[in-house]
């Protein structure tokens, strides 16, 4: 039974480990952490709608559900030439017949990122959020900032929907305590037109959702540095905030940029269409990468999303098949590229989509909200194999 190191516990690794034990391939995957956390749906645990815990999956629960084994501890070393991976706790793991790396990627480097937290970087910091947003109540009144950033490297690093729909529900959890008005919210980017990549239609309804919920917009100004008393930006003027959410753009994971595998400019992997990381010659060989590690490539509108994630993962699961078959029916990213995506706002939705044909936001008032909520218990309990896994999903 051919073996197969998976690194990384998130949509990209789970997925990859359950399609290929399905297979039957002998899979060990490696986790910096004992759970697997559903990050889409994480936006309500700053705000109390959602416990911490309802938004994990314990890995000992999937591990028993799919089969494979489980290491917790993190990457230190990869070595492609000597096809060994080293963890933190000084194990060797060698002698795989494949290598699916799956660690997600480091975030951009801010000079005074510690004044601020992010709903997309550790778990744990949804629970800061939290305990941030719950002081600023309890004083009745405050400026609130959130944002995101950019990598002029990469553009499909950036990360901006789960800022804008934690801000949304932060503005209706306000509103139902009834002291929304004595707070100032205010979303920045550095970028001239965030969300742009949505289309120009979503564009344009995002401009009016902030208009109509008092939000104030603060774009086009690079970011120079974060203080505890807000943003300053290039130009030394100053977004006052009494607390600062903010989403760095992906980087090139530390590991990665320390070892002899093939990166972009911006460090993240590169691959062929079917995630394969190919030798100096242009063949195939046994390390694959997928999900946030890897370089996207295609439209400039691209995003790597959890979607796209776990389309890789069902694909390269395929793909090593296919090469332990001898075939060569291998199959790629590039043609499901799309973003997709419900924006939730607390009290409703819209449901956000682009292709290389069309781009569309769909307002889902109330229904889409349930609709979120739906598709989080789905996430758990298919990744469980509880309930059967819906096409294309």
């Amino acid at each position: 039974m051919k073996k197969i190191l998976i690194l990384g516990g998130g949509f990209a690794g789970v997925d990859a480990a359950a399609h290929l034990k399905k297979m039957n391939f002998d899979v060990t995957l490696v986790s910096d952490r004992d759970y697997f956390y559903i990050f889409p749906t994480s936006i309500w645990v700053p705000t109390r709608e959602s416990e911490f815990e309802d938004v994990c999956v314990d890995l000992k629960e999937l591990q028993k559900a799919h089969g494979f084994e489980l290491i917790i501890d993190s990457v230190a070393e990869i070595s492609k030439a000597d096809n060994s991976v080293k963890l933190q706790n000084g194990t060797l793991l060698s002698g795989f017949d494949y290598t699916i790396l799956a660690m997600g990627a480091s975030k951009m480097k801010h000079k005074g990122l510690e004044n601020t937290l992010s709903i997309c970087g550790n778990p744990k910091q949804s629970l800061d959020i939290r305990y941030a947003l719950d002081a600023l109540v309890s004083k009745g009144h405050g400026k609130i900032a959130m944002g995101f950033g950019g990598n002029p490297k990469d553009s499909s690093a950036v990360r901006g929907g789960p800022g804008f729909e934690l801000l949304f529900n932060v503005h209706n959890m306000l509103k139902k305590k009834g002291i929304r008005d004595n707070f100032e919210l205010t979303f920045f980017a550095p970028m001239p037109e965030p969300g742009k990549r949505m289309g120009s239609n979503a564009l344009k309804m995002m401009d009016v959702m902030f208009n109509k919920l008092g939000i104030k917009q603060h774009f086009g100004k690079k970011i120079k540095m974060f203080e505890k008393g807000g943003i300053i930006f290039e130009d030394d003027s100053k977004l006052e905030a009494d607390f600062t959410m903010f989403i760095p753009a992906g980087a090139g994971h530390e590991v990665v940029i320390n070892s002899d595998l093939p990166t972009n400019e911006a460090g993240f992997i590169k691959t062929d269409d079917y995630s394969c990381i190919l030798n100096e010659d242009g063949s195939l060989s046994n390390f694959y990468a997928i999900g946030d590690i890897a370089a996207l490539e295609g439209y400039d509108w691209r995003a790597k999303q959890g979607h796209i994630a776990e389309v890789m993962a069902k694909n390269v699961a395929h793909n090593i098949q296919e090469r332990e078959n001898g075939g060569n029916e291998f199959k790629g990213y590039d043609a499901h590229l799309n973003i997709l995506c419900v924006m939730d706002s607390g009290d409703g939705a819209a449901f956000v989509y682009r292709d290389a044909k069309r781009a569309f936001m769909l307002p889902l008032p109330v229904i889409g909200h349930w609709l979120k909520k739906g598709w989080g218990v789905y996430c758990r309990n298919s990744k469980l194999g509880k309930i059967p896994r819906l096409p294309g999903m």
